[in-house]
């Protein structure tokens, strides 16, 4: 794939991603809190904080979407944090047979969300070389 395309779809990665994190989350958490919300019923402070720290990423992946070459460190951040983030939530999801859900949840987005942006996002020698 060309860089011009590479960051085409980068692009439209960042919009969906972010609107995601920005809009998608707390929905979910409500539909189906099985594989969204890592708590029982009722307020969860926890699950506040989390949506809103993944609003605000939410809106930094868009504001990215303009400029991604200028946004590199957040879009790796991104990465990164989804492969920790996801990595722990997977290791909890077998601690609990109740939490599996997470699996085919929020687990399963954080890695498919990492996976798109690191394949899309240019590296440096291929930048360099444009």
């Amino acid at each position: 794939m060309n860089l011009s395309n590479r960051i085409k779809y980068l692009r439209i990665a960042l919009w969906a991603i972010g609107l995601f994190a920005l809009l998608g989350f707390w929905p979910l958490t409500q539909i189906w809190p099985s594989g969204w919300a890592w708590h029982d019923a009722g307020r969860s402070y926890y699950l506040e904080m989390i949506i809103g720290i993944y609003a605000t990423l939410g809106v930094f992946l868009i504001l990215a979407a303009r400029d991604p070459l200028k946004n590199l460190s957040l879009i790796w951040f991104t990465v990164w944090s989804s492969i920790v983030h996801g990595g722990i939530m997977a290791v909890q999801s077998f601690e609990n047979m109740n939490n599996v859900g997470h699996l085919y949840g929020d687990v399963l987005v954080l890695f498919v969300a990492a996976a798109v942006l690191a394949f899309l996002t240019p590296r440096k020698n291929s930048i360099d070389g444009a």
